[in-house]
């Protein structure tokens, strides 16, 4: 599966190496494109995976806020639910990014 913003790629990976939590895919470190991905200051704490890092992408269009986010450090009790370690894995918003 591929996640694209503005015909940028963000993220490309096998869909077997996806986590899926809550409808959104999750795609593994090693599958995103080294440099599109800027840290964001964005705070959120997930009541049950703990807290999230924001990113926001740059494509030569726009800069798309907070369009992608992850869990650095889930909690162990997500992770148990989840049924896989989801640290460092990136999802992204599907109102502005395009998962196919």
């Amino acid at each position: 599966m591929r996640a694209t913003i503005d015909g940028v790629l963000l993220a490309d990976a096998d869909p077997q190496h996806l986590i899926t939590i809550e409808g959104n895919f999750y795609f593994p470190p090693d599958s995103l494109t080294i440099g599109t991905l800027q840290e964001s200051p964005t705070p959120y704490v997930c009541p049950w995976k703990g807290r999230a890092h924001y990113y926001s992408v740059e494509t030569p269009h726009r800069e798309h806020r907070d369009a992608a986010w992850c869990y650095p450090q889930p909690r162990r009790s997500a992770i148990e639910t989840v049924g896989h370690d989801f640290t460092g894995y990136v999802a992204f918003d599907t109102t502005r990014v395009v998962i196919e």
